[in-house]
């Protein structure tokens, strides 16, 4: 389901996976970065061709809206946004990391895995389940050690005491928060085995640290919060949910000489790589 167009599309799955691959992984990225990514992102149509189709587009496998499944950028606009010469030098690099693994995909117990991925871990990937409520197998913690390379690793985000108050009544009308010493009336209850916020107590209410990630905008879950006076600042390190395989991560292997299936065999655990066709 295309939903830039608000239509149905029957497409190629290779031509397709060329689409999603230039919408999320730089062309600047290893050849093994982007062969990872490729199977990665085959192994999920795979893994929803499993399954009934979701209400959301329920005549097709995936669509088009990164927020839901995979992001895709079709040929034309790939061509219209960056011109020919970025379509022979970059485009062509990306149709060879999927030619190149052709009908691989990633599998546990000999079936295709849910082959979650995400820009930028802290240093570590998640367990699934302290971040979703679902548990898999293969989506466990592990050191990404080469994601300080990433230029969101870390950021911040400052305010003053007066607008995180506020911002928390918004969402929260019951809380029982003020903007004198704001730094007593929070503190942080659970952590995951990932170092991302999993409980945090603010005022007199306990909130998850994904809820706090989605109300100031943050990269991560991943943040400690510093207090002086009159302001807050949250310190954030990486970009995405952080479990399953870090793209930033991928890069960092690939550099330092892995493979793409050394790649995805270290952050998919206890995975193999199948031909399908």
């Amino acid at each position: 389901y295309n939903h830039k167009l608000g239509k149905y599309q029957k497409m190629d799955l290779e031509e397709y996976l060329s689409g999603v691959l230039a919408g999320e992984m730089s062309p600047e990225f290893d050849i093994e970065a982007l062969r990872a990514q490729a199977i990665a992102a085959r192994t999920y149509v795979m893994y929803k061709m499993d399954r009934p189709y979701p209400s959301k587009h329920k005549n097709a496998v995936v669509c088009t809206d990164f927020r839901h499944c995979q992001e895709y950028k079709s040929y034309n606009e790939l061509q219209k946004i960056n011109g020919n010469s970025w379509i022979k030098s970059r485009y062509s690099k990306i149709q060879e990391a999927v030619k190149s693994t052709k009908g691989q995909i990633i599998t546990y117990e000999n079936k295709a895995i849910l082959p979650l991925y995400f820009s930028t871990s802290s240093g570590k990937t998640e367990n699934c389940e302290e971040v979703f409520s679902a548990n898999y197998p293969y989506l466990k913690s592990v050191e990404s050690p080469y994601d300080k390379i990433s230029p969101k690793f870390t950021s911040q985000i400052s305010m003053s005491n007066n607008e995180f108050v506020n911002s928390m009544k918004k969402t929260n009308s019951s809380i029982s928060l003020s903007a004198q010493d704001l730094g007593r009336q929070i503190s942080i209850v659970k952590k995951s085995s990932g170092g991302a916020i999993e409980k945090i107590k603010i005022g007199n209410k306990t909130f998850a640290g994904t809820d706090i990630r989605t109300i100031f905008g943050l990269n991560s879950a991943n943040f400690e919060i510093a207090f002086d006076k009159n302001n807050l600042v949250f310190n954030v390190k990486g970009y995405g949910h952080g479990v399953g395989m870090s793209q930033w991560g991928a890069e960092g292997m690939a550099k330092g000489g892995s493979k793409y299936y050394e790649i995805l065999s270290h952050y998919y655990s206890n995975t193999s790589i199948k031909d399908v066709y």
